[in-house]
């Protein structure tokens, strides 16, 4: 029985889990992605969000600490050199799980884990969403003929009138 513990041990050993999951951090920083099932998703989330979170501060101490945990010089220094730049303005939330369907042969969730900063799928998107204006009106058909109206009315109405000047007659 589980009796509280939090860890995920994923039908493994500690020592195959420890491998595990760092060859799928590994993988993860060096490639931007990894498909895997929802539940090693999940636990790669738990145990990689604090690496990059302990990269954006690049001392010899910090690297040393995410060696340990990696076993990789080239994903270290991927690490602290590229994504730490990224995600460097970011306080939190450096990966994103999203589920594709269930593996045929099991039917066992599958999930893509990523780096957010890095999909330029998602970035497209979040840049060329509209602001939508604040403004407290009824969201409804008739508040977008009313606020369309108005606009409409707007274009046509001069901006200043001055009053006409009448001319003297000459007789």
């Amino acid at each position: 029985m589980r009796h509280g513990c939090k860890v995920n041990h994923l039908s493994r050993t500690h020592s195959h889990r420890v491998a595990m999951m760092s060859n799928m951090a590994t993988s993860l920083i060096m490639h931007k992605r990894v498909e895997t099932t929802l539940a090693k998703a999940k636990a790669l989330r738990v145990y990689v969000e604090p690496l990059i979170n302990r990269s954006k501060e690049d001392s010899t101490h910090n690297r040393r600490i995410v060696f340990g945990y990696l076993h990789s010089k080239e994903a270290v220094n991927e690490l602290f050199r590229e994504v730490s730049q990224k995600v460097a303005n970011r306080p939190g939330g450096y990966t994103r799980i999203l589920k594709t369907g269930i593996r045929k042969g099991d039917n066992s969730e599958m999930a893509i884990i990523e780096l957010v900063d890095y999909n330029e799928n998602m970035l497209k998107e979040a840049k060329t969403k509209k602001v939508k204006s604040t403004r407290r009106s009824r969201g409804g058909k008739k508040a977008e003929e009313a606020v369309a109206a108005s606009e409409a009315a707007a274009v046509e109405a001069p901006v200043s009138e001055a009053p006409a000047t009448e001319e003297p007659k000459a007789e």
